[in-house]
């Protein structure tokens, strides 16, 4: 059954990618499928089969940058929109009770080569510092407590244009908005929840112009906000504000009231305390005044981006692949793949009750990979 799946993506992709470069593209799904049997780069997989690495870093070369990004685009948001589609014609209580929302956060990778693309200083949550490392800005669609990646690019510090953050962003969800229309969804009605780095006015104006109107964004403790005629940084108010105990639709102390800030004008804040000792607080950036119910309801599911972030650096062990010059995209590309097979095979019955870890034990027990390659692949590398 897993098998089938797996044609999925020659189904829908196979007069678009695999007309005029048939060979690569059986290339880029060899590494992905290899992923699910534990070998994360094609060193390691050309070592199984006993076969010269180089032959599939030639053949990985022929794609260019825009056809790798392309069909990179192109596959997240199809599998993003088959789940998509039942649920937005549904009413925006159910697509709200099915916690729909498109999630903003990015992750460093931390790296040592110099020959690598997009690598600067950038500072890292995991080791509270600036590291050397490369810089993914991802945004995935939640839904029912699991992540579909629909855009994942990396972030420059140099070049023409969209070298900062917000810039980034901005073009991800154009090129996102367009993407979705072609399937015949409009994704300005979903929630966007985001971190408050690069975060500014001029950000939510232009989001606003794009017609995302709920817009929920955490805050940092140096915003200055005054709340009843007293003006003091943030850190200050989640010290000295008054939590209400949990009531309905909000699981945790909270407080809901209006602030003033000089960079973003007047806006609903939202004070929360998730454990005895951390607060933390949400800016409401949408077009219009949300209950505190509805803004925590929204923001519960920003932690799924980063349990997708930790499965793409521990179980696919993505800084494992380290492709030189525009292979940083082909390597992405190949990750992603693995990923949303597995979340396509975690979705089947006989899979359904086992996380992805559990999934890929289960298969190298049972299969054989050389079998499988045999069965469908055709490409000229020998594999015998």
């Amino acid at each position: 059954m897993w098998q089938q799946e797996f044609l999925w993506f020659f189904t829908i992709f196979h007069q678009e990618f695999r007309k005029n470069n048939g060979v690569a593209f059986e290339t880029l799904m060899v590494l992905a499928v290899a992923h699910v049997f534990g070998f994360y780069n094609p060193k390691q997989l050309a070592d199984f089969l006993e076969v010269p690495h180089q032959q599939f870093y030639t053949v990985l070369k022929e794609w260019s940058v825009y056809q790798v990004k392309k069909m990179l685009l192109r596959f997240m948001v199809k599998q993003a929109a088959e789940k998509l589609k039942p649920v937005m014609s549904k009413s925006a209580a159910t697509r709200s009770r099915a916690g729909t929302t498109l999630s903003i956060d990015n992750s460093v990778m931390d790296r040592f080569g110099k020959l690598l693309r997009c690598t600067w200083s950038w500072y890292s949550g995991r080791y509270h510092k600036v590291i050397r490392g490369q810089d993914l800005l991802g945004i995935v669609f939640t839904i029912h407590h699991i992540a579909f990646p629909v855009h994942v690019l990396f972030c420059p510090k140099q070049g023409r244009y969209h070298t900062t953050k917000a810039d980034v962003l901005l073009f991800m969800l154009t090129q996102l908005k367009t993407a979705f229309l072609r399937e015949g969804i409009d994704i300005t009605q979903l929630p966007l929840t985001m971190d408050s780095a690069y975060v500014s006015q001029e950000l939510r104006e232009r989001l606003h112009q794009l017609g995302f109107s709920q817009i929920i964004i955490a805050g940092k403790g140096n915003d200055v906000f005054t709340i009843d005629e007293k003006k003091q940084d943030a850190l200050t108010w989640k010290k000295e504000l008054t939590l209400e105990s949990p009531k309905w639709g909000i699981d945790v102390p909270s407080c809901r009231l209006w602030g003033y800030s000089p960079t973003f004008g007047s806006l609903i804040l939202f004070f929360f305390r998730k454990s005895t000792t951390r607060s933390y607080y949400l800016m409401n950036f949408s077009q219009r005044s949300l209950r505190g119910a509805e803004i925590w309801h929204i923001w519960k599911q920003h932690h799924i981006i980063e349990c997708f972030w930790k499965s793409m650096k521990s179980i696919f062990q993505i800084r494992s692949m380290q492709l030189q010059g525009d292979g940083l995209y082909t390597a992405l590309l190949i990750k992603v793949f693995a990923y949303l097979l597995a979340l396509r095979l975690q979705a089947q019955g006989v899979f359904s009750k086992l996380t992805i870890t559990e999934i890929m034990r289960k298969l190298r027990r049972e299969e054989d990979l050389r079998d499988f390659l045999v069965t469908h692949f055709h490409a000229p590398f020998s594999i015998a």
